[in-house]
């Protein structure tokens, strides 16, 4: 039977980089993990083992490196489109410049008068610890014409212990869950939201702040809604940012419900007023869904592993 060589990529994934900013006696950090990917005219290759169109994987591996030094590191966002801009300008055969980022976060340590002191305070300069926050993502993709990046999260735990109701589910002989008029609404967010900028020709956004900004008001609305079901919080965090935040387009949700049962007390003569709870990590409802800015197309994959 014939066949064809259908969609294909290659690159070097997970390039560890970590960039030290020395600003006097002040160092900032940057913690990145890279993946470049690769694709455009890559038939040889695969019908005849050419390697003439080829750039080796461990070239894309330096030059995350080296740019790291040549350019810095602004935000994830800039230095995937320095990246994405070099392999598809660079190498005629290269056509598509994927770069995939996540970013780890550090705060400083604290001072020895046990005030606690975050990056850009003064009273401590060089000393840091790894938070155990989310990961910041993005994900930049050129074809020497069109841009389009995709930033998020991941890992963000979060959680309401009060103002969340769930109750006038459908019921049917398989239902035992109990109606809650008051219960904890916990999950771990995973987001990623698309930008409108798609040109050199547009103003460029600014990345650092557009990412605070879209976090800020995500929380905001998980804390502010009074929540009847995580759909509906999942609805108003991404309405929030899409209309606090003109350059995003388009935002997509992945919410595990991390279920918080009331554990039965009487057996031992207490009554439990809702204070005490069993943390389950499986399974877990999954809700996700897409909150759109009108009259915009969804581009985010359903799948958000696939980002």
């Amino acid at each position: 039977m014939p066949t064809i060589l259908g969609q294909n990529q290659y690159g070097k994934a997970e390039n560890r980089v970590v960039k030290i900013t020395r600003d006097g006696d002040t160092h900032h950090i940057k913690d990145l993990n890279v993946s470049v990917a690769l694709s455009g005219d890559m038939d040889d290759v695969h019908y005849s083992g050419s390697n003439a169109n080829v750039l080796p994987t461990d070239t894309t591996k330096n030059t995350v490196y080296a740019f790291a030094k040549e350019y810095g590191i602004e935000s994830a966002e800039q230095f995937g489109i320095h990246l994405a801009r070099h392999f598809v300008t660079s190498q005629e055969p290269i056509k598509i410049a994927r770069i995939r980022i996540e970013e780890y976060s550090w705060e400083r340590i604290a001072s020895s008068d046990g005030n606690s002191r975050f990056i850009g305070a003064d009273e401590v300069n060089h000393s840091f610890a790894r938070t155990n926050q989310e990961l910041r993502t993005t994900q930049i993709t050129y074809d020497g014409e069109k841009w389009e990046v995709i930033s998020g999260l991941k890992d963000l735990k979060v959680m309401n212990s009060t103002n969340s109701e769930f109750w006038g589910f459908v019921k049917d002989k398989y239902t035992t869950l109990k109606e809650a008029y008051d219960r904890i609404l916990c999950t771990e967010v995973s987001a990623k939201w698309r930008y409108n900028w798609t040109s050199d020709d547009e103003r460029m956004p600014n990345w650092e702040k557009s990412y605070e900004q879209a976090r800020k008001h995500m929380l905001q609305a998980f804390a502010e809604t009074y929540s009847l079901s995580l759909q509906q919080t999942l609805y108003q965090m991404g309405a929030r940012i899409i209309n606090s935040r003109s350059e995003i387009d388009e935002i997509r949700f992945s919410l595990p419900n991390s279920h918080h049962f009331l554990v039965d007390l009487e057996p031992f003569g207490l009554k439990n007023d809702n204070e005490v709870y069993f943390a389950a990590d499986r399974p877990y409802g999954l809700i996700e869904g897409t909150v759109l800015r009108d009259g915009v197309e969804a581009r985010i994959p359903v799948d958000l592993t696939n980002l």
